[in-house]
């Protein structure tokens, strides 16, 4: 396929599905405009993914409007690049996205996860990590370098830190002009981590999407305390069409609608509320945490908890 008919094939998916019609417009104008230009003559399948993209973004910087080079040919399901199998395979080979699950010296929790796949593929091993926590005293929970995932994920996550059903999001989608709003979940398996204890989230400009938007709803709730350095921006979750046998395009067909502000991080991330550079973004909150657990006591059953933090705090200072 030329690079006339992938681009005709960009300009209609973008005329068909992105969530700003008028956005769409101009840059189906654009990218005719630098068609007709010569932009993308001679391009190998790589170099033109990188220089659509490029143009894709230039107009409103939208993260998520992309045209991605896959060294495998992509299959086709109802029109879309995306194979349900070979997702459910990466997952088990990246341990469902969970990188890091494990009690911290001082009983202070930590969660790292590097992508949020959805509970019907990992939703067993998010509640085994969420189990394994829910007896410590404070959470860390590291989204630095998860580039998002499912929202349903989200939603399976912040059950685990409430204690009743909580609106956290909402989605709006052009096709059928429609808002679904996401709530926490009646139920999770195992126990939960609960809606009292602290809860602390590292973030930085690798966090994206539905990683933001645990993030931002964490924050938004009160419920956890954002720290580390401003996110990435991409708060229209899209879909992916195939455009040739290597090349797909992603495009937001929609926009998150936080219900307490109103609106969402796109474009301008989740802004951190204790700002410390990245690699500093851990031992801000773990001493944090353990400052608070030597709050909750020293003595009895507390007495060896309460020694490992202040050994820990003091090798943090």
């Amino acid at each position: 396929m030329g690079e006339r008919a992938r681009i005709e094939d960009v300009c209609k998916r973008l005329k068909d599905h992105y969530v700003f019609p008028d956005v769409a417009e101009k840059l189906t104008v654009f990218l005719r405009a630098r068609l007709r230009d010569g932009a993308y003559a001679g391009l190998d399948d790589q170099a033109f993914a990188v220089a659509v993209t490029q143009d894709l973004q230039s107009v409103n910087g939208d993260k998520h409007l992309r045209l991605r080079h896959h060294v495998d040919p992509l299959p086709e399901v109802d029109g879309e690049s995306f194979d349900p199998e070979r997702y459910r395979r990466e997952a088990e080979l990246n341990g469902h996205g969970i990188a890091s699950a494990r009690r911290l010296a001082g009983n202070v929790g930590y969660l790292e996860t590097k992508l949020l796949y959805g509970p019907d593929i990992a939703g067993e091993a998010l509640a085994a990590a969420m189990t394994l926590l829910a007896t410590t005293d404070a959470l860390i929970v590291d989204v630095r370098e998860n580039r998002g995932g499912d929202p349903m994920a989200v939603a399976l996550l912040i059950s685990y830190l409430v204690d009743e059903p909580t609106h956290f999001n909402s989605i709006y989608l052009r096709d059928g002009d429609v808002t679904n709003q996401f709530w926490t979940l009646p139920y999770v398996p195992g126990r939960k981590f609960g809606a009292d204890k602290p809860v602390w989230v590292l973030t930085g400009p690798t966090t994206f999407s539905g990683a933001e938007d645990l993030s931002y709803s964490l924050q938004q709730l009160g419920r956890a305390k954002t720290v580390g350095a401003v996110t990435g921006g991409g708060a229209n979750p899209r879909r992916q069409y195939k455009v040739d046998t290597h090349l797909d395009v992603t495009v937001p067909g929609g926009r998150a609608v936080n219900p307490v502000t109103g609106t969402n991080w796109e474009g301008v991330g989740v802004q951190p509320d204790i700002a410390v550079d990245v690699e500093a973004a851990f031992d801000t909150a773990y001493a944090l945490a353990l400052e608070h657990v030597l709050t909750l006591g020293d003595s009895g059953v507390r007495r060896q908890v309460a020694d490992e933090a202040r050994l820990t705090l003091a090798g943090l200072g």
